[in-house]
């Protein structure tokens, strides 16, 4: 796919091109993996870009009144909220994922539009823009904090006994209800821990544009889940690794740039991502339906 993008623009190769594939997946790399945790456990999420747009609006409009670390805490605590109250209406008052998520996704971008009074907040704090425009050792610094996380997230899912459960519960929630274990708080877990994935996402989206943005994000769920698919997690539940999310995320970060560069507009842009989500659950049942 490297080889071919350098053939349909022969500006994919720049540096400052690299640069900018590599800054605009942090948020989608970040809610990815969010996402992953969820659809592990046979769950979707369709709340992410809401809360991305929430947290956004409240760390901008908190920064003027208790700092930047304490705004940036607040908004990712509130994003961890919004999370675990989908996980709550998912796994206590046992509402499908989709309405559960589509509910949140509609509350939460309902509080960015009331707080923000439907217009974007200008963020004029130096330090916090400069982050999500700074470098370091070559690579923007947000890059750094989506690769702490990766790492973390993929060792909680490598050796932990939460990963391996969350694996199982996705796989077979009957058989591993059986074996005594306590699947709601994990389902529970894994919709708070998207929820703080998405709320670092908004952070560090405006970082980048100095702008809290009650309609960042419209339809980033699209975006997630294409990730997350096209790196071999099967909706379904059970299947999927970190690494491969990350993958998955390269991917579609490298296709968008590439039909940026090609100047397609957006609505057609919505059309192929759409099709790849087709195509990449096509083949990962015509890929089950070999093994059976």
């Amino acid at each position: 796919m490297l080889i071919v993008a350098n053939f349909l623009s022969d500006r994919f190769y720049s540096p400052e091109n690299i640069t900018n594939v590599l800054r605009q997946s942090v948020p989608l790399g970040l809610a990815a993996i969010g996402m992953l945790f969820v659809i592990l456990t046979g769950g979707i999420d369709l709340s992410v870009g809401s809360i991305m747009a929430l947290v956004s609006v409240a760390v901008a409009l908190l920064i003027p009144e208790i700092g930047v670390m304490p705004a940036i805490v607040a908004g990712v605590g509130i994003a961890t909220i919004v999370g675990a109250a989908a996980g709550c209406l998912v796994t206590f008052f046992n509402i499908a994922p989709f309405i559960s998520t589509l509910a949140m996704m509609t509350i939460a971008r309902g509080l960015a539009l009331i707080v923000s009074k439907g217009q974007p907040v200008f963020i004029d704090d130096v330090s916090y823009v400069n982050f999500g425009t700074g470098y370091l050792l070559g690579l923007p610094l947000p890059v750094y904090v989506f690769i702490a996380f990766a790492l973390i997230a993929h060792f909680v899912y490598r050796y932990t006994v939460f990963g391996r459960l969350v694996i199982s519960i996705g796989s077979n929630e009957t058989a591993t209800r059986f074996a005594g274990v306590r699947v709601d708080w994990y389902k529970f877990a894994v919709y708070a821990l998207s929820g703080l994935a998405c709320g670092l996402a908004g952070v560090l989206a405006s970082t980048r544009t100095g702008v809290g943005s009650p309609v960042m994000s419209i339809g980033f769920e699209l975006d997630v889940i294409a990730a997350v698919v096209v790196g071999g997690a099967s909706l379904a539940g059970g299947k999927g690794t970190v690494v491969n999310t990350i993958i998955g995320v390269l991917i579609l970060s490298i296709i968008s740039n590439l039909m940026n560069l090609m100047n397609i507009s957006g609505y057609n842009q919505q059309v192929v991502k759409g099709a790849i989500i087709i195509i990449a659950v096509m083949l990962e049942s015509v890929k089950s339906r070999a093994k059976a």
